[in-house]
């Protein structure tokens, strides 16, 4: 494994706007209203990502629209009839959709929900590590810019990340890997690929510790513990699931133990709850003494989409995505070769099953 020689800095803290009143319960109710008239009024869907507020979630599930991990957010927005997508999450995710659907109108509840391996990934300096490795081939993760997209041979969700490169590896391939490292040290574990790493990591799930989530795991021993592969390798290591978003809420609907110690953004446990609502779910620890709790187990870019945000958004079709045209093209073919590959895969799975 090797490591890009330079680091960039990143933010540790996202610069959150003033923060809104709370709501009380007749003012949401107004807001969830007035948004789901908009939805109708202007031929729009929902896509809302498992890291976003609840409420938000839950108004893309009672409108048609969709709550999903970043692969399903992509494939879901491409393939609805609605003439504008309106996407809860990050930057990168709007303009994933815009790649897909140049066609459409796509906008966010807020333009300034960044992404820590976005930010810590710029395209020019990707670039100049990109050229020192000319054999290799591109795998780039959902969590970059169009910019960064258009100078990969394939960009891949972390649901799909390890057969695909299973499949380049028996190809013969050797795998040019950005931005995520610990996502991409456990691939290469998994795959056994040749790799080299971009040094990225995401300000959630970087937090997490192996020494306090061994006393977690101590105090709860019959709970299973799931781990978003974004994770350290000592927190990987002490998993009974490590997987995509996707299949950590599939982990709690399956398997059968009662309770499971999670380690990804604390947000995703209202679809886990709906999927399993008799069990027990517990945070992983962010906190403790070899952890500093930057991000207490949620985005603060993602927790900058609210009913207020949202409903604005509608009302004004502010927060637009656009791209650059030529960008766009070239980030397509390497988004579309995901697609394309997960829907083979898929298939080859239910084929085996």
């Amino acid at each position: 494994m090797v490591l890009a020689e330079a680091t960039y800095d990143v933010p540790r803290t996202a610069v959150i706007t003033a923060a809104r009143p709370r709501l009380g319960d007749a003012e949401r109710a107004a807001l969830v209203s007035r948004i789901k008239r908009l939805l109708d009024e202007r031929d729009a869907a929902l896509v809302a990502h498992y890291y976003v507020d609840s409420s938000l979630q839950q108004i893309a599930e009672e409108t048609g629209g969709c709550v999903a991990d970043s692969l399903e957010m992509a494939r879901f927005g491409k393939e609805h009839s609605a003439s504008t997508l309106v996407v809860a999450g990050v930057r990168f995710m709007g303009e994933t959709a815009k790649i897909l659907s140049p066609e459409k109108r796509v906008l966010m509840p807020t333009l300034e929900a960044e992404c820590s391996l976005d930010l810590g990934c710029p395209a020019d300096a990707f670039r100049k590590f990109r050229e020192q490795y000319p054999e290799h081939t591109v795998v780039v993760y959902s969590n970059t810019s169009v910019a960064v997209k258009a100078l990969a041979d394939y960009v891949v969700t972390s649901s799909i990340a390890v057969p695909l490169v299973e499949h380049l590896r028996d190809q013969g391939k050797k795998i040019l890997w950005a931005p995520d490292r610990h996502l991409g040290d456990y691939i290469r574990r998994e795959t056994g690929a040749d790799m080299v790493l971009w040094d990225g990591s995401c300000v959630v799930h970087d937090e997490f510790r192996s020494r306090e989530l061994e006393k977690l795991c101590n105090a709860h021993p019959a709970a299973a513990v799931l781990v978003h592969p974004e994770s350290p390798r000592e927190v990987i290591l002490q998993a009974d699931v490590v997987g995509s978003t996707s299949q950590l809420i599939a982990a709690v609907r399956e398997r059968p133990e009662s309770e499971f110690i999670v380690a990804t953004d604390n947000r995703i446990f209202y679809k886990m709850q709906q999927a399993a609502p008799g069990k027990r779910l517990i945070e992983a620890p962010t906190g403790g003494h070899s952890a500093t709790c930057h991000s207490c187990a949620h985005c603060p870019w993602m927790a900058m989409n609210d009913l207020s945000s949202l409903a604005d958004t509608l009302e004004h079709c502010t927060h637009e995505i656009f791209v650059d045209d030529a960008e766009r093209v070239k980030a397509l073919t390497a988004t579309q070769r995901m697609l394309d590959f997960a829907a083979a895969h898929r298939r080859r799975v239910v084929g085996d099953a």
